[in-house]
């Protein structure tokens, strides 16, 4: 039996999406820790793991890149907000190293500190990652803008200079970050994206036909399927009446200013024959007015929507949209920042949903990028049924407990 510590970082989108690779490995007989939010802990316990809350240091670094101007100001805020957590995250991990003394550690990909910590302890570790891996490659433009890939020298031209002004732009963070790897004694990184490269294995939470192909990445990837753990829930009432298709509106669970498009949706959906149900999330739900078809809640069981559902309107987070996507529900994605025009984009070459930029939003295009989206049910089907064949939670676990 291997002890195995996981340590996340303060978000459910990267708790939730292990849960169920965790539970594997203690089906099959392995002492399982988990470290992540503290509010979720009692829910981990319940499913029957060891779980332990973060520092709340970690936690009080909240995630600001809404309050960017720009893609690459949101990045960059993105990256500050991982390095200052980045001391917290070695101090803590560290405490726990001494005390459990694990055989094996999972490591979120958005913990710069526990990484490099990882890397120096001496005990096999691996990355998980639930959102599109930023490494750049030669096969797909740069990650963060959304470009869509093409082949010649235009887009090659458009791509290394794109490539060339994100590393730019993240080059006076690559010091600080070397600088707390060089203190732990990790190697030195030659660009601020490249901090997934030093991990042994990295287990991507993703399917590898959703992703774009990249023949230059490193043999330590592996594609193990979306992770859909959510914490067990009572059905709605609302769930089991007989009526029409559901639409599912979410909002992220991390402030970032997408809250316009919850209240265009029920403005565009009002007339619609559909049952409406919005997720609020980071935001109070009284602040949205809910039409006769609607109900808005602040968070919701998806699980039990997405069975009756037409189509999900959400910002393209990949929670929601891979687990949209697993149910075979088309979705339309208006996108707010960090990975989400990349995740739009996946979406759109699947033929699985549309893209509706923030700053088109308004009642009539968001109804006609909705019955868009409508009609790419047969693509959403495809990309579920890829997602199966990855294997999820048996695969995942079966490449971690390789590393012992």
């Amino acid at each position: 039996m291997a002890r195995i510590l996981a340590y996340t970082s303060p978000a459910r989108g990267h708790l939730f999406p292990i849960v169920d690779l965790l539970l594997e490995c203690r089906r099959r007989g392995h002492d399982v820790e988990v470290h992540g939010l503290a509010s979720q802990v009692p829910a981990l316990l319940a499913a029957g793991l060891d779980a332990h809350p973060l520092a709340p240091e970690i936690e009080a670094a909240p995630l600001d890149d809404a309050r960017a101007f720009t893609a690459l100001g949101a990045l960059r805020r993105v990256v500050a907000t991982f390095l200052k957590r980045a001391p917290h995250e070695v101090r803590s991990l560290r405490e726990v190293l001494a005390a459990r003394r694990p055989d094996l550690l999972l490591v979120d990909i958005n913990t710069l500190g526990a990484a490099a910590l990882a890397e120096v302890s001496g005990i096999p570790w691996a990355m998980f990652s639930p959102y599109l891996l930023p490494l750049p490659s030669r096969d797909a433009p740069p990650f963060g803008l959304g470009l869509a890939p093409g082949k010649g020298a235009l887009f090659r031209a458009r791509d290394a200079a794109v490539l060339a002004v994100t590393r730019a732009a993240l080059a006076d963070l690559t010091k600080p970050l070397n600088a707390m790897r060089r203190d732990l004694g990790a190697s030195a990184l030659e660009h601020a994206v490249d901090f997934p490269l030093p991990a042994p294995r990295l287990l991507m939470l993703t399917s590898e036909h959703f992703e774009y192909p990249h023949s230059d990445w490193p043999s330590s990837i592996h594609f193990c399927g979306p992770g859909l753990w959510q914490p067990p829930f009572e059905l709605p009432a609302y769930a089991t009446e007989p009526g029409s298709p559901f639409v599912l509106v979410t909002l992220s669970s991390e402030a970032q200013g997408d809250e316009r498009m919850l209240e265009v949706a029920l403005e565009a959906l009002a007339e619609l024959p559909y049952r409406v149900v919005a997720s609020s999330a980071a935001h109070a739900p009284e602040r949205f007015k809910a039409p006769a078809n609607a109900r808005v809640e602040r968070f919701l069981p998806h699980d039990a929507i997405l069975p009756q559902a037409a189509a999900v309107i959400c910002h393209g987070g990949m929670g929601i949209t891979q687990r949209a996507l697993s149910h075979g529900v088309p979705v339309c994605v208006v996108p707010h920042g960090r990975d989400q025009l990349e995740v739009g984009r996946r979406v759109e070459r699947a033929q699985a949903g549309q893209v509706l930029s923030p700053r088109r939003v308004n009642a009539s295009a968001l109804r006609r990028a909705f019955e868009l989206t409508v009609s790419c049910r047969a693509g959403a089907q495809g990309v579920a049924r890829d997602f199966r064949e990855n294997g999820g939670p048996r695969v995942a676990a079966a490449r971690l407990l390789e590393c012992l």
